[in-house]
């Protein structure tokens, strides 16, 4: 939201270098029970180890989660 951009520093602001999807690794990694600081740090670590692997494991480790729906509000 442009309210929350406006806050960004400059290390948060690298998490806008890629276009947002429906899913990412921050969202399997604990969703709503992480820290926004973490939620960054997931962010930029997807950002800079992009592979279609990774793609692969967020997409199954998702499915999974959508099932559970665990660490949901």
């Amino acid at each position: 939201m442009p309210s929350e951009v406006e806050k960004y520093n400059q290390y948060e602001m690298q998490r806008l270098l890629v276009r947002p999807g429906c899913t990412g690794l921050s969202q399997v990694s604990g969703r709503s029970n992480l820290s926004f600081h973490k939620m960054v740090e997931l962010d930029l670590a997807y950002i800079h180890n992009q592979s279609i692997i990774q793609d692969i494991k967020i997409m199954l480790k998702t499915f999974l989660l959508l099932v559970r729906s665990s660490g949901a509000y």
